[in-house]
């Protein structure tokens, strides 16, 4: 590729910018100009910025360190020094709402890893192996901000990432109902052990906001695309539970499936194992070779075995089983800050660029 994108993250301190920050080393298509976070960061380089907080277990890249951070709500200014944004801002729903089309309006594609925008009509959220043709509300959406060129498109959110996609594997034998819970690893809450010593040796029952997401997300990605609009799964209902655990990285998920049609377990590991989408056929930078493994040993997927496969992008499920009370059951694993947050929206931007919604300025 002879040019690159220049691209901006918006809120590039915290431990999501970091991994955005992480995962764009060498990236072969876009190159990392700007970092902005709020005004206390502003004016100071990112490695002073970040100073002892930086999260990740790779150093931080050369290339960010001497990078003097911007004032996030400087929007103008960011705007012009770009061609798109990752935005992982850390501020309250209505203030990203705000701010991120601030930054549409300035003809600047935004690429979110926020909820503020996951259920405004015309923003796309989007996993791009799942449900691609979504972006095609990029254009209702320009024409309601008066652009031609900036817009959002949001990712959903992380604990979804270890059972969406084998639902949407699965559809030809139609899972109507679904019963999950989530075991969230710490980082999820932009933790490191460190900050959250009363973590370790710990659970805690609860994740505000999480079990609504974790239940009606799913619904509007592998929803429908009609007359401009996304209509939600109607034949699908799913409750979920969702538990903080002592992982710093990685969510699992137990899984039981009620489906209307009668698969057999050979059949739904063929569905699994076959699953793929536009990132694979386009080849993408950050598209996993294969999106879903399937482990057949019993004591499989694991976070220490198998949080990292095909680094990080994709997902791993195991212990597919007949259920007494469901028809089967299984057990799901993603990386909640790779594929469940920088990492998808990395290959995100990648598919909207493949398909011309972000041009180079």
């Amino acid at each position: 590729m002879d040019k690159k994108w220049k691209v901006g993250i918006l809120g590039a301190t915290g431990m999501v910018g970091q991994r955005f920050i992480a995962l764009l080393e060498n990236h072969p298509w876009f190159e990392v100009v700007t970092v902005a976070a709020s005004p206390r960061s502003a004016g100071k380089t990112y490695e002073e910025a970040v100073g002892g907080r930086w999260k990740m277990t790779t150093p931080m890249p050369e290339s960010v360190k001497k990078l003097v951070v911007m004032d996030v709500n400087d929007v103008e200014n960011v705007a012009a020094t770009v061609d798109f944004v990752f935005s992982a801002v850390d501020m309250k729903k209505e203030e990203i709402r705000a701010i991120e089309e601030e930054y549409a309006k300035t003809e600047t594609p935004v690429v979110s890893n926020n909820s503020a925008h996951r259920w405004t009509v015309d923003v796309p959220m989007v996993i791009p192996e799942i449900n691609a043709d979504h972006f095609a509300l990029i254009e209702y959406q320009k024409k309601r901000l008066g652009t031609k060129r900036g817009f959002i498109a949001v990712k959903p959110n992380c604990s979804i990432q270890s059972y969406t996609p084998a639902l949407a594997a699965w559809r030809e034998f139609e899972p109507y109902e679904v019963v999950a819970t989530t075991y969230q690893a710490i980082s999820g809450a932009g933790k490191t052990f460190k900050d959250w010593p009363e973590m370790e040796g710990n659970i805690i029952p609860y994740i505000g906001g999480e079990e609504e997401k974790s239940e009606q997300e799913p619904l509007r990605v592998l929803g429908t695309f009609e007359d401009g609009e996304i209509r939600k799964a109607e034949d699908l209902k799913i409750t979920c539970q969702c538990i903080r655990v002592p992982i710093l990285n990685g969510h699992t998920a137990a899984v039981f499936v009620r489906f209307r049609r009668n698969p057999t377990k050979e059949e739904l590991i063929d569905q699994l194992v076959k699953f793929s989408g536009l990132p694979q056929e386009l080849k993408l930078p950050s598209a996993p070779k294969q999106f879903i493994q399937y482990l057949e040993e019993d004591n499989r997927p694991q976070v220490t075995m198998d949080v990292d496969y095909e680094n990080g992008m994709g997902v791993s499920i195991g212990r597919l089983r007949e259920d007494s009370i469901y028809d089967y059951k299984f057990v799901g694993l993603s990386h909640n800050t790779v594929r469940g947050a920088a990492g998808g929206g990395i290959l995100c931007a990648e598919l909207l660029a493949a398909q011309g919604y972000i041009p180079t300025k």
